[in-house]
């Protein structure tokens, strides 16, 4: 295991800046997550990390060794490809036994050792003999962990790993794969533009957009307090709402806005006039689309419904709706900096006062 520093790193491509002056540490033993929509650098920064890219300027340290112009080979890493890269001629075992076999030095039965002792850390001994083909793209997915599990690594590299995967066979994969990172507790960086993924998997969660970083966080700072008005509405789904008040944009979450009557008596709210104007059924919990009224005209907002509270306004129809004050975010609205200061901790410490 390995920590792992980006110093000022830049790459320019022609006159494209896809990584701007990035400085980030990633802890010994840590998963953290890249996240960002296409094009936001995330990629490119990963492969600068694995040495596939070269930086335009910075450094990046892999422990205690100064990396940024070492080989992939001389970096102690190991990178899972979207596509897996696996090699369909051979079988599950040879596709592990691989980087083992290229190595020089290294006898048969330290391999066949090393190969069976992976493969039953990722629940593929009893599939050693079939070929990729024959295998699910769960499976195959698991193939390329153990090949790369093998070679010892200091750190893993995962480039959007799940994405080939349908919805189903990605949440038991995503949930496979983070007790495969417990087990090891090996330094990793996962690229994806999927934020379930990066709440469900990350340590920490690193927000990129355009080559430079907005927020970096556990999950529930990045969710619960964002930097920004671009997390705020990079990150949920359904976004945050943001209304206008002024030099204020102001922020909540579709699930703390709910009808006003469900409150109860309960005092430090802020209240809206609501007009329903479609109304999506997601099973669990219901999605209201309408817009503000009152000092808020013509202002979408949407509205997330938990299936335990039965009351569902009809479409057209004007209801109060409201947030506690404790939900509303903060921010600036020619910048769209979060204007609120203190930390999540700081907010824990307050409320335990």
């Amino acid at each position: 295991m390995a920590k792992v520093e980006i110093r000022n790193i830049s790459k320019i491509f022609a006159d494209h800046a896809a990584v701007s002056d990035v400085n980030l540490t990633v802890e010994d033993g840590e998963f953290l997550v890249l996240l960002g929509p296409s094009g936001c650098g995330k990629s490119t920064l990963l492969r600068m990390i694995a040495g596939l890219e070269l930086p335009t300027s910075g450094d990046i340290f892999i422990g205690d060794k100064r990396a940024t112009r070492l080989q992939p080979k001389d970096r102690n890493i190991a990178m899972v490809f979207q596509n897996y890269a696996l090699y369909p001629h051979l079988t599950v075992y040879d596709n592990i036994a691989f980087p083992l076999r290229v190595r020089r030095g290294t006898d048969k039965i330290a391999i066949d050792t090393k190969v069976r002792w992976a493969a039953e850390l990722v629940g593929l001994t009893r599939l050693l003999k079939r070929k990729p083909r024959q295998m699910s793209g769960g499976e195959r997915q698991r193939i390329a962990l153990a090949r790369s599990l093998v070679r010892d690594p200091a750190v893993f590299l995962l480039d959007e790993p799940l994405s080939n995967l349908d919805a189903k066979l990605r949440n038991s994969a995503r949930e496979e794969l983070r007790q495969f990172q417990d087990r090891i507790g090996v330094t990793s960086i996962y690229v994806t533009h999927d934020q379930v993924e990066a709440m469900g998997l990350g340590d920490r969660i690193v927000v990129l957009k355009d080559g430079q970083i907005r927020q970096v966080g556990t999950p529930e700072e990045i969710y619960q307090y964002p930097a920004d008005t671009f997390v705020a509405t990079f990150m949920g789904s359904p976004p945050m709402n943001l209304v206008d008040t002024g030099s204020v944009m102001l922020g909540f979450r579709p699930e703390t806005f709910l009808p006003k009557i469900t409150f109860g008596a309960n005092s430090g709210l802020r209240t809206f006039a609501f007009t329903v104007t479609r109304v999506e059924y997601l099973g669990g919990d219901r999605l209201l689309y309408g817009l503000l009224g009152g000092d808020h005209p013509e202002v979408a907002a949407i509205a997330r419904l938990p299936s335990s509270i039965a009351y569902t306004p009809e479409i057209g129809s004007s209801v109060e709706f409201a947030v506690q004050n404790s939900e509303l975010r903060y921010f600036d609205r020619k910048t769209g900096v979060a204007l609120q200061s203190e930390s999540l901790s700081d907010r824990r410490r307050v409320a335990n006062v």
